[in-house]
């Protein structure tokens, strides 16, 4: 069983910047992918960003303005967000996909008002 948790995010104008945390418990390898999605409202889930084996993608949405980082040792990965958009708005989900299943944080919401 792995557990996610994320904290951080909040309320911030356009062009500001904030940061998601996310911790995850259990047994948790560098070849499983930790990443952030996100959920705008009646809009589907999209991923941002992901991290595993020392590999990091970013949705084109997001390249040049996101940066997620994982601390393979810790379990941890975090997501640095800067230049926002009040399109970035959304619920933002930390995951960990550990074959067969994926595990889900609780979420986080994430505002920038124009």
């Amino acid at each position: 069983q792995v557990q996610v948790v994320e904290s951080g995010g909040g309320l911030v104008q356009a062009g500001g910047s904030l940061r998601l945390s996310c911790a995850a418990s259990g047994t948790i390898s560098s070849l499983n992918i930790m990443a952030w999605y996100r959920q705008a409202p009646g809009e589907q889930r999209e991923l941002v960003a992901r991290a595993f084996s020392g590999i990091t993608d970013y949705a084109d949405s997001v390249k040049g303005r996101f940066t997620i980082s994982r601390d393979y040792a810790k379990n941890t990965v975090s997501l640095q967000m800067n230049s926002l958009k009040p399109e970035d708005t959304g619920v933002y989900y930390c995951s960990v996909r550990r074959l067969p299943r994926t595990y889900w944080g609780q979420g986080t919401q994430v505002t920038v008002s124009s």
